[in-house]
């Protein structure tokens, strides 16, 4: 068993917050024990799947990048339980559009006639999630009929 102690590697004490005259928070100690290099790996490995994803969605054909992109924001707003589980709900993501593009699947039959369902639906793999505001629907309903429109409007 091993008993080294480490040290943190980065220690705050007494943080407070205010706003004007009111104390929101006071007298907080932190620590935080994982060290540069792992602070480093998680970043850069988050990093390194997001910007392969971010590839993967620009090479899809127009109307999927509109839907894409849309989704993307929508679950902007959610609150995933770890980074791994924000990649593999993105990485999913990707694979699903690909998949239907190669398929000549419209967008619409992909989504559904309720995007908001779909993507809530599809993020209930990944996470609790968090509250989403009644615009980013409607914002996420609106880019999918924009999708639609690029997509010739069909639907099979």
């Amino acid at each position: 068993m091993n008993t080294q102690l480490h040290q943190p590697a980065i220690t705050a004490t007494g943080l407070r917050k205010s706003y004007g005259e009111k104390i929101v928070l006071g007298g907080i100690d932190l620590s935080v024990a994982m060290g540069i290099s792992g602070i480093t790996s998680k970043v850069i490995g988050d990093k390194r799947r997001w910007r392969h994803y971010k590839g993967r969605t620009r090479q899809s054909p127009a109307s999927y990048r509109t839907a894409v992109n849309a989704i993307e924001r929508y679950l902007m707003y959610l609150v995933p339980v770890d980074g791994d589980s924000a990649a593999a709900m993105f990485e999913d993501l990707a694979d699903l559009l690909e998949r239907a593009a190669a398929d000549g699947t419209p967008i619409r039959n992909t989504v559904g006639e309720d995007p908001v369902a779909f993507v809530e639906a599809f993020v209930q793999n990944y996470s609790k999630g968090g509250y989403i505001p009644t615009r980013a629907r409607e914002r996420l309903t609106s880019a999918i009929e924009r999708a639609e429109a690029e997509d010739g409007g069909t639907r099979s």
